[in-house]
């Protein structure tokens, strides 16, 4: 790479792609990007307006007066909180003795490393959940395979149901070893039964009880075998980011190009009734 060709749109629009690729819990299925708005520093705070529901009324013919009411607003705060940063150089060298151009998969490695450090950030908002919604420690055992459909996604399913929670769009991120205990059951695995034949995207495995299954290896995991399993709907989180600059140089005490890039980001459980939660134990 040439420092003379390099253009900072261009390279945070790549970093930004490739890093959206890699996302699951940051990932359109999981999360909005409803109010992601401009951001500039670390420190901004994106404004989140939502207003009072109306009030409905019986209406008798011919004798109710209608007086419409004055609706209420209330204002919650995204707060661009989490600042990352990544930098590093390639020797002429070793430039010169690789084949291939060696930053461009730098890059991709830097965005895929942005990823999951954002993922993981995203996942622990798990514990705003709303109380009704955390169905608590369930045991998966190895030796039972219906148990991962029966005691802990239709029990999800059901928390959601009660919640309000609309079901088009619903998502359920899990462990890969809870995956594999739903590929031992013919109602996760037969396209019939799953209910879709549809390709999948970026950690997407399936579909089951109303859920599209995804598989992350950043389900939270508190205790030992113990990880937190997720469904929703991408309306109970907002994230918003921004690869706010990516820089070329040439380092003074090496011959060598560098790269160095500055990714803001926040995320925020704006509707804790819009998760549920289970966790499973693995047995």
């Amino acid at each position: 790479m040439a420092i003379t060709n390099f253009k900072p749109q261009i390279w945070s629009a790549r970093l930004l792609v490739a890093w959206r690729k890699a996302l699951v819990y940051g990932g359109p299925m999981v999360v909005n990007r409803d109010y992601e708005g401009d951001i500039a520093e670390s420190g901004d705070v994106v404004k989140i307006t939502s207003i009072s529901d109306p009030t409905i009324s019986d209406y008798t013919a011919n004798s109710t007066v209608i007086t419409p009411e004055e609706l209420t607003d209330a204002q919650r705060n995204l707060p661009i909180d989490q600042s990352k940063y990544w930098a590093f150089k390639v020797d002429d060298v070793d430039k010169r003795q690789a084949k291939g151009n060696v930053i461009p998969e730098a890059m991709s490695r830097a965005a895929y490393r942005l990823a999951d450090t954002a993922d993981q950030y995203i996942a622990g908002l798990y514990t705003g959940v709303a109380a009704a919604n955390d169905l608590g420690t369930v045991a998966v055992t190895a030796g039972t395979p219906t148990d991962a459909y029966d005691e802990v996604l239709v029990p999800l399913k059901v928390l959601l149901d009660e919640a309000d929670v609309p079901k088009q769009g619903r998502y359920c991120v899990v462990p890969p070893w809870f995956e594999g205990r739903l590929l031992r059951d013919d109602r996760f695995v037969s396209a019939e039964k799953a209910g879709t034949t549809a390709g999948l995207r970026n950690g997407m495995a399936g579909r089951a009880a109303g859920f599209t299954i995804m598989v992350s290896n950043n389900v939270p995991n508190p205790a030992g075998d113990d990880y937190v399993i997720q469904a929703g709907v991408n309306a109970a989180i907002s994230f918003a980011e921004q690869i706010n600059k990516t820089e070329a140089y040439r380092p003074e005490n090496s011959f060598a190009d560098a790269v160095k890039g500055l990714a803001l980001y926040g995320s925020k459980l704006i509707r804790p009734d819009g998760i549920a939660i289970a966790t499973a134990s693995q047995t």
